[in-house]
């Protein structure tokens, strides 16, 4: 009798029918000289502080880092504290109980580091010593998981994945209890939870608010050039930009009494654009966030379901390729698409002779290959289901479709001693743009015909125009862009050699950024302002707290997720690593700790009142000396005042200027903030370039 375990109940019953184990029990299936069973996700985890007997949010405790980790069955919250779920308590019993009674185990948990952990975690829990081997699959139609059964692997191959999960279970323990602690303890009031690859994240999102709110938008202008040939018109931009309006509307003028248009330079080169590659998760969610508006959870939910019903492989993949023998496979899954009503067109289209093949490439396929569909083309599926499907299979069809050619032609214009500028863009053969039509990603001029432009040809200017534009902001991220910077996060390390080192580093997993982004949500730390993330003041108080120090130092989270993957190939010994990791949480734990100096109890800012000391909280500022009572809240006309401002109105009796403050009539305004002798605050306006206050 063998035992197979899979990671949820619905998989299970599907292997239960394909090896015929179809008498189903409390917690199992059995027949065919198998005991099917199953886990509900991560059924055991490591212990919490109180299962070691450490009294949590003492300072004397920290850092708490075990010499051994413990293992526990899974907990839900209850009250003021946690008790062990009864419904995974029975199933863990009935796994060990189908364990116990078979001679040996088939895995066929999640083929990834998390579906390696789920399992690892559950057999050492209970003790087992049963020989076990791994199904790996990437779908779970019947054909693959009949093929995934006849070439089952050796469980040890799998020792380095197991190895890798691991430690990225104990660094997320260490440094999340420690961190949530040490800082709980040093401010003394609320809850402050970080995390190994939460808090860098946050530091993301806040970097870039501060930089959207604290940028000075400036009017400038432009000249727009007018020009007709051939019955064509078309329009160029001045290269020239101007702050003064009088003296762009003198140069306009100038340009009309001249008349004449001179083309300086034609330069026409032609380019190729490569069809995009598979998806992997990342990839998906973000165009999912663009194009339907989901976030990164709820596109990673929906597509769990879809390869649980069979209708596309495995989706929490890094990888955006496929391997060889996968590619003889992509011909009749094209044919197959004919069948759906949105795709039949475009599938019908591309011949197999034409097929682009640049999605094959063997080394650069990780545990799974990119998101492919199955031969299962479904007929009726919930709305959100339907979206993303057909995002994953117009996808597959883009990326097997020839490259997009065209032709791009830049050309100067002068008029007097000014240059103007167009960008013309023809297409010569649109290639895989042609399955969603995504014509409108072209930048400058889209055209289908262009006059015949020469150097030396002169045109009459047809009009000019005065553009009046304003300089942008950095932009707020949206869930798309915040998932592209945390999988490129080394892109945004200032140190130039770390950078060099980490430029396509990313920090969490596929499967694990969405969930990191929501937990952002739950904890408050950040809110969404219509299509944008931004943090909530509670956020910016983390932020301010913590955003120099090492627990928000993203090039120290790439480098661990390097190491992981290191760990997994076993290029580098997990036990070294994990010293260094217990290093860092000694360092993370003695700056969390050294915050009270700054910012709690032994702050050196006086009261305005009664000069004693003060305190600084989440929501105020407020003196020590119950008889005095002065309190100031910190969020003044929408903006929350950050410690630095605070340090200054308590010792200046002035701000900084505040920008974007919202008044009673819902209209922003900058000013700064004073503080008077009796503890009382008031605006003094900005004062604008002629003395004058606004």
């Amino acid at each position: 009798m063998k035992a197979i375990i899979a990671e949820k109940p619905s998989v299970a019953y599907e292997l239960a029918r394909i090896v015929g184990a179809t008498e189903k029990r409390e917690g199992y299936c059995e027949g065919g000289g198998f005991m099917v069973t199953w886990a509900y996700g991560h059924l055991v985890g490591l212990a919490m502080p109180e299962d070691y007997g450490i009294q949590g949010f003492n300072k004397e405790s920290l850092p708490i880092i075990p010499k051994e980790f413990k293992l526990i069955g899974r907990k839900v919250k209850s009250g003021s504290g946690y008790v062990y779920d009864e419904s995974s308590r029975k199933q863990l019993e009935v796994i060990g109980s189908v364990f116990e009674k078979c001679e040996s185990i088939i895995v066929a948990t999640d083929a990834g580091r998390e579906g390696e952990v789920i399992f690892r975690y559950i057999y050492q829990h209970l003790g087992c010593n049963k020989t076990f081997e791994r199904l790996w699959i990437s779908s779970l139609t019947e054909k693959a998981i009949i093929q995934g059964f006849q070439n089952l692997k050796q469980g040890s191959d799998f020792n380095g994945l197991f190895e890798a999960g691991r430690e990225r279970s104990q660094s997320d323990w260490l440094v999340g209890i420690n961190a949530t602690q040490a800082l709980t303890v040093a401010m003394g009031d609320g809850l402050f939870s970080l995390g190994r690859v939460q808090t860098p994240t946050l530091a993301l999102i806040c970097k870039r608010f501060l930089a959207h709110k604290s940028f000075e938008v400036k009017n400038y202008f432009q000249l727009e050039l007018s020009l007709i040939k051939e019955g064509t018109s078309f329009r160029s931009q001045s290269e020239d930009k101007w702050e003064d309006r009088s003296k762009s509307e003198s140069i306009m003028r100038n340009l009309e009494r001249c008349g004449v248009a001179e083309i300086k330079q034609v330069e026409t080169k032609t380019g190729t654009i490569q069809a995009p590659l598979l998806f992997d998760l990342t990839g998906l969610q973000k165009e999912a966030n663009k194009k339907l508006g989901y976030s990164a959870e709820r596109t990673l939910e929906v597509a769990q379901k879809l390869y649980e019903k069979k209708f596309i492989t495995y989706p929490r993949t890094g990888s955006k390729y496929i391997p060889e023998d996968v590619w003889s496979e992509i011909p009749s899954l094209i044919l197959a698409l004919g069948s759906r009503p949105s795709c039949k067109d475009s599938a019908g289209n591309i011949k197999w002779e034409r097929y682009n093949k640049h999605i094959v490439n063997d080394l650069k396929v990780t545990d799974h290959h990119g998101i492919l569909i199955t031969e299962n083309i479904p007929t009726r599926l919930e709305a959100s289901e339907d979206a993303l499907y057909d995002m994953i299979a117009k996808r597959l069809l883009e990326s097997v479709s020839p490259a997009c050619h065209r032709e791009t032609t830049d050309i100067k214009i002068s008029v007097l001693h000014y240059d103007f500028k167009l960008k013309a863009i023809k297409i010569i053969s649109a290639g895989w743009k042609v399955i969603n039509g995504n014509f409108e990603q072209e930048e400058d001029v889209l055209v289908t015909d262009f006059p015949d432009l020469r150097v030396g040809m002169q045109l009459n200017i047809e009009a000019l125009k005065l553009l009046e534009k304003k300089t942008k902001p950095p932009m707020l991220y949206t869930e798309a862009d915040l998932l592209a910077t945390m999988e490129n996060v080394g892109n945004t390390i200032e140190n130039e050699e770390q950078r060099k080192i980490l430029k396509t580093i990313g920090i969490g997993t596929p499967a694990t950024r969405g969930a990191i982004i929501e937990t952002l949500f739950d904890r408050g730390y950040i809110k969404r302002d219509k299509k944008s993330i931004i943090p909530t003041d509670k956020g910016m108080l983390v932020y301010e707290i913590v955003g120099d120090k090492k627990i928000a130092d993203a090039a120290m989270t790439a480098q661990w997720e390097i190491a992981f993957e290191k760990i997994e190939n076993g290029e580098i010994d997990a036990e070294l690593f994990h010293a260094e990791v217990e290093l860092a949480v000694n360092e993370i734990t003695n700056e969390l700790l050294s915050v009270r100096r700054a910012l709690g109890d032994d702050t050196d800012l006086s009261c305005p009142k009664c000069k004693s000391k003060v305190l600084l909280r989440e929501k105020v500022v407020k003196c020590t000396n119950d008889d005095c009572g002065w309190i100031l809240f910190r969020k003044i006309c929408d903006v929350q005042l950050s410690y630095k401002e605070i340090e200054a109105l308590l010792t200046k009796r002035r701000t900084p200027l505040i920008k974007k403050m919202m008044g009673r009539n819902k209209k922003a305004f900058n000013a700064y903030i004073l503080l008077d002798a009796a503890g009382s605050t008031s605006f003094e306006f900005e004062q604008n370039k002629k003395g004058k206050y606004k």
